[in-house]
């Protein structure tokens, strides 16, 4: 009599998974909060709450709500798999004022600007943090700076034996400086007049 046949084993939960779709859960209800309520009243628990695990997911896997909005952050930035680089026209004038207006757009959406003003603050106050941020946002972030700037610099455009590192904070100090500290209007017509007079700085002679 021939034996029955086995039912197939049940198939095991993937962790890893679901894991990631509790990170993702966990990162998105940070930055949506942290647009609703401001920093100050977004809370662990609130994290928790809106993105359905408990506190102990969260603190097993961050230290405070300010390296839960970081990381929030970090995933918004997060792009399709390649190498990220900024726009390359051949005109260096054309492309620094197209990165500069979509900056400008960024940061007039509070959904976006909330909570970016709220690490900000909280870099200033936690070094770990501060660290953190430079190693996994700020580094990347400079380097595809600097080698837009660099193909500039190869082109001819800009001067061969100019700083990148001071032509990126000449070009983008500026915005950012405006924006965090509140002392004029975020506009297209500003950053536009950056540009302009960074590279008249900048440009080959």
């Amino acid at each position: 009599m021939p034996s029955a046949e086995k039912s197939p084993a049940p198939a095991r939960p993937n962790s890893a998974r679901r894991s990631e779709a509790s990170r993702r859960a966990i990162l998105t209800a940070a930055f949506d909060l942290a647009g609703e309520l401001g920093y100050a009243k977004l809370s662990i628990e609130a994290i928790a709450a809106r993105a359905g695990v408990g506190k102990q997911t969260i603190y097993r896997w961050w230290p405070t709500k300010g390296a839960v909005l970081f990381d929030a952050l970090l995933m918004l930035s997060e792009g399709p798999e390649g190498d990220a680089e900024l726009p390359d026209t051949g005109d260096i004038e054309a492309d620094l004022k197209a990165v500069l207006r979509a900056t400008v757009e960024e940061l007039a959406d509070p959904r976006i600007a909330e909570p970016m003003r709220a690490l900000s603050t909280e870099i200033a106050h936690d070094p770990q943090l501060a660290a953190l941020y430079a190693e996994r946002l700020d580094e990347p972030v400079r380097e595809l700076k600097r080698a837009r700037l660099r193909k500039a610099q190869q082109a001819g455009q800009l001067a061969a034996d100019l700083d990148l590192d001071v032509a990126v904070d000449a070009i983008w100090g500026p915005l950012l400086n405006r924006w965090l500290l509140r002392t004029g209007p975020v506009t297209t017509a500003y950053t536009d007049a950056v540009v302009e007079t960074a590279l008249r700085g900048l440009r080959a002679s």
